[in-house]
């Protein structure tokens, strides 16, 4: 009989048996006040629909496409807002990571350590948030088939860490666009660890919008069901109180009445698959 696939996430037990783990937030902490509104209102957002869920935010958005692009507070600033949300609202905290000495400092804040796409593939890095990371998520990189994930597992647990997910967040499909192919999520689960579906970035439109990254949120929610439909453990998605003016990722953002909506029918069709 095979081993159950489950791993432990902020505190939650993530995978086989367990209900959907939701990771959200804005894309990043604009500043400590931001992170506490937004927060807030995650907390109660996964109240309503009796989730878990871990807050998510950037302190740094390194990959940004112009070099003149907001990034966000920095690692300090960053992670005293991180406190900040911890101590006012006890949710667990989920930041990425580009820098391997990033990883030392962040772990000891954050929950879970988070390894961006493109650097997936980085060992220095994904051995350096296994090490100091209370658990790991590595988003699967643009580029990469489903399976050559297996390599971050293992590089994850060569750094000792068992508390591992991948998350799906689009193949890229052309120039300035994304695909979702949904055996991805089948593929990587049966590498033996949770899979996670983040599908705000996956309708991002890479180098679109000029000098930044456009979006196209109107297929955030069909993204989402149908990644239900196939099977995940976790949803993650990026919200704004007002995504319009959002400093990183606001076309591929949503607000917070559309991200009620949107896991509302995720859990709609787990309910009909009976999954809790």
């Amino acid at each position: 009989m095979s081993q159950p696939i489950l791993a432990r996430v902020g505190g939650h037990l993530v995978g086989d048996g367990q209900p959907l783990l939701l990771i959200a937030g804005p894309c990043v902490m604009e500043d400590e006040a931001h992170g506490l509104r937004h927060a807030r209102r995650v907390k109660e957002l996964a109240a309503q629909h009796g989730v878990p869920v871990v807050f998510k935010a950037s302190f740094d958005k390194a990959n940004r496409s112009s070099g003149k692009s907001y990034r966000g507070p920095g690692l300090e600033a960053g992670l005293a807002a991180f406190q900040a949300v911890k101590r006012e609202t006890g949710l667990p905290c989920l930041t990425d990571v580009h820098e391997t000495w990033q990883a030392e400092p962040a772990g000891r804040v954050v929950d879970v350590l988070q390894v961006p796409a493109f650097l997936c593939r980085q060992t220095d890095l994904v051995i350096a948030c296994a090490r100091h990371g209370r658990a790991v998520n590595v988003k699967k990189g643009q580029f990469l088939a489903p399976r050559e994930m297996r390599h971050a597992i293992a590089k994850c647990r060569e750094g000792g860490n068992e508390n591992v997910f991948l998350t799906e967040r689009g193949a890229t499909f052309g120039y300035g666009n994304l695909v979702v192919d949904m055996r991805a999520l089948v593929q990587m689960r049966e590498l033996g660890v949770p899979v996670c579906m983040d599908a705000t970035h996956s309708v991002q439109m890479p180098g679109s919008g000029g000098d930044t990254t456009a979006g196209d949120r109107q297929f955030v929610a069909p993204l989402a069901r149908a990644a239900a439909a196939v099977g995940i453990d976790a949803l993650f998605m990026e919200i704004h109180e007002d995504p319009a003016v959002a400093k990183s990722d606001g076309p591929n953002s949503l607000d917070f009445p559309t991200a009620d909506r949107v896991l509302r029918e995720v859990l709609a069709v787990r309910r009909a698959l009976g999954q809790p």
